[in-house]
């Protein structure tokens, strides 16, 4: 439960309200890492103890809600290891970066420069701007780069669209994103690549990249009804499946039909993926309503909404949907809202690299603890 105190402050002033409750969450977040890394909850007798408690050390952290003084937890036997400060910083960093760098490129907007005035980095100079962006954009190609030695069964591929500035006027761009869950059942970001839109092209590029970086054994793909994709899953991954997202397979069908009744065929859609005979039911009632879009769209796509059944039964809930991957798109959207625009292709990819890691290593540190 958040303090009541930092409720209230919140209340009374949002802006220091706010800085007391990430204060408070980042070092709950330590005191947790604190009693894994020790084996034991402080003061607790326990034969598993592997370190003892030390007292704290206040660290200071900068972050766009101001500069922050948290209680690091220390150790009598070995140093305390905390996440905290590298991925915070690093996503704060990027933020601040892509902010910054509009502001002196003079595209900046009102809310921007209020922003910048409230962080208090007017004076910000272009040297410290491009010193932080070398810094994270070298983390970023690392981990975009990185060989993949493992075989991913499965991948999901998205697209989430950003407006960023080329050649004086900004356009929307595509930033394709590739999940792949490994051979021991373990989910990771494989890669993002910005693109000017999502045609077969751009994403069998992608493809191809992925595989020079060492992808392999893919047997099925997971994505939207986009064509591009399609196409390039043929190419790309000779061999391997492709699975139409049961859900955007519910939504394309569902377009072509009066608001009125969506919620009646929704429900019906969903158990005639499941049921062949259903399906036949289902176009027949369709024609006779003479929604005939709807019936091409299922036409379209009912070979490839049940090829997951071809995989182990524990793993079809997860393949079945891109749910896993839109979840990212929406966090990657969240935490870029205050940015608004990109300045440039080189600071979108630095922003949403770095909270691609982010969740990439706090996701792999959860499946590690329930393994």
């Amino acid at each position: 439960m958040i303090p009541l105190e930092c409720v209230e402050d919140y209340l009374v002033d949002p802006q220091s309200g706010l800085k007391a409750i990430i204060t408070w969450f980042l070092n709950l977040v330590m005191q947790l890492e604190a009693e894994q890394q020790a084996g034991a909850d402080r003061y607790k007798r326990s034969a598993n103890r592997k370190a003892h408690r030390n007292g704290t050390v206040k660290r200071t952290l900068k972050s766009r809600v101001g500069e922050l003084t948290l209680d690091k937890p220390q150790f009598r036997e070995f140093p305390f290891r905390t996440g905290v400060f590298d991925r915070y910083s690093r996503t704060e960093k990027a933020l601040l970066n892509v902010i910054v760098e509009s502001y002196l490129q003079g595209v900046s907007t009102r809310k921007i420069k209020e922003i910048i005035s409230h962080l208090g980095v007017d004076q910000i100079s272009a040297m410290t701007v491009s010193r932080i962006a070398q810094e994270l954009d070298e983390q970023v190609e690392q981990f975009l780069k990185r060989p993949l030695d493992r075989e991913f069964p499965y991948i999901f591929v998205d697209a989430s669209y950003f407006k960023v500035r080329d050649c004086g006027r900004y356009i929307n761009k595509a930033l394709l994103i590739v999940v792949g869950v490994r051979d021991d059942g373990f989910r990771e970001i494989l890669g993002a690549k910005i693109t000017d839109c999502e045609d077969e092209l751009f994403w069998a590029g992608f493809f191809d990249e992925l595989i020079s970086r060492g992808l392999k054994g893919v047997r099925l793909v997971i994505s939207d009804g986009h064509k591009g994709i399609q196409n390039a899953v043929q190419k790309s991954f000779i061999g391997a499946s492709w699975q139409m997202c049961q859900v955007h397979f519910v939504r394309a069908v569902l377009k072509n039909i009066p608001k009125k009744e969506r919620r009646e065929y929704a429900e019906k859609l969903r158990e005639a993926i499941l049921d062949k005979s259903k399906m036949e039911m289902l176009t027949e009632d369709l024609e006779l309503k003479g929604y005939m879009k709807s019936i091409n769209t299922i036409d379209r796509f009912q070979s490839d909404i049940r090829n997951f059944e071809s995989f182990p039964k524990e793993h079809q809930k997860r393949i079945r949907t891109t749910n896993g991957v839109e979840r990212i798109n929406k966090e990657l959207k969240r935490r870029t809202r205050v940015a608004g625009a990109f300045p440039n292709e080189k600071s979108l990819l630095r922003l949403a690299g770095s909270i691609l890691m982010d969740i990439n290593e706090v996701r792999q540190e959860a499946e590690l603890r329930i393994a």
